[in-house]
């Protein structure tokens, strides 16, 4: 898959103080990547340098095979921006924002009414097209940000601690947004220590710890490399514990819990098998009299990507 960033050897200092330590990452065309990591980790260094806003001390990186130090206008005009804070204007409409970001990205005046109408239609503010930014709430605020950021037809879309201070709602909101945003063909870069906001949308995900970049990749293969066999959450209506006992006998499978919580009663089955041995098994299940109402694979979570990648590094 083409790859829309590149970095080699990304390098940044403040001082004697490393923050990005020899940064080697790709982010394909379409995906949504959390870049995950503690608050300091090198995170918004990353974002920064990607958005020609900080030059890196050594290395280099590509957005869009555009060299981030030496085609910086070039970079700008495929990347959109979103920082982890960000001003509005006192007494300006939220129409005037976005009119005056259009204004500084040269979109032709004729261009501006339907363009602003649609990305505040896009954000859901459609409604708030005359109202004060400053009366906004925070949510509203994230969502007008984020459309000043596509105001220019990004390609790549950079989004520093978006969920930062929203509340709940506000939240799914951006989720839903996001989700639209990725159909719609754009990828997206989104920074985050809280991992549970990431969990739901990404389909990549790059861990960095103290400047340096401990795994990245798409979920499902960190995954794989971290928990080389599988889960299979297999929910029953029929003895349970007859269930368990087949499942152990047959092959691939490592081992076999019962859960009874408040949920459905279930088994969980461990298995290091190919698609053949999972099909068996179910198979095995059925023609033993197993009554199931739902099999399927688990999928892990960031947070046991993280703990796992980090074992040892992390407050060390």
């Amino acid at each position: 898959m083409t790859a829309i960033v590149e970095t080699k050897n990304l390098t940044r200092y403040y001082g004697e103080q490393l923050a990005l330590n020899h940064l080697n990452l790709q982010i394909p065309v379409g995906a949504v990547y959390g870049f995950i990591g503690p608050n300091g980790a090198g995170k918004t260094t990353t974002m920064r340098i990607l958005t020609t806003l900080l030059q890196p001390s050594g290395g280099e990186a590509w957005v869009a095979g555009l060299s981030v130090t030496q085609q910086r206008a070039e970079v700008r005009r495929v990347v959109g921006f979103m920082p982890d804070s960000f001003g509005f204007y006192n007494n300006m409409t939220a129409a005037e924002y976005l009119d005056f970001f259009a204004a500084a990205y040269h979109v032709p005046p004729a261009r501006r009414r339907a363009l602003i109408d649609d990305l505040l239609a896009l954000v859901d503010l459609a409604h708030k097209r005359d109202s004060d930014v400053m009366s906004l709430s925070r949510g509203m605020k994230q969502r007008l940000s984020l459309a000043r950021t596509l105001i220019h037809d990004p390609q790549l879309l950079i989004l520093d601690e978006p969920a930062s201070g929203l509340d709940p709602r506000a939240r799914v909101e951006l989720r839903e947004l996001l989700r639209e945003l990725r159909r719609l063909g754009k990828t997206i870069m989104i920074s985050s220590h809280i991992l549970t906001e990431l969990a739901e949308m990404c389909t990549h995900i790059g861990i960095i710890e103290r400047g340096t970049l401990l795994a990245s990749g798409d979920v499902e293969t960190i995954m794989r490399s971290l928990r080389p066999h599988r889960t299979f959450a297999i929910h029953v209506i029929s003895d349970i514990a007859t269930a368990a006992e087949i499942a152990s006998t047959a092959d691939h499978v490592l081992a076999v819990r019962t859960i009874n919580d408040d949920g459905p009663p279930r088994i969980e089955v461990d298995i290091d098998g190919d698609d053949h041995a999972v099909s068996a098994l179910l198979a095995r299940l059925v023609s033993n009299g197993t009554a199931i109402i739902h099999f399927a694979a688990q999928t892990g979570n960031l947070e046991e990507i993280f703990l796992k990648v980090t074992e040892g590094i992390v407050g060390s």
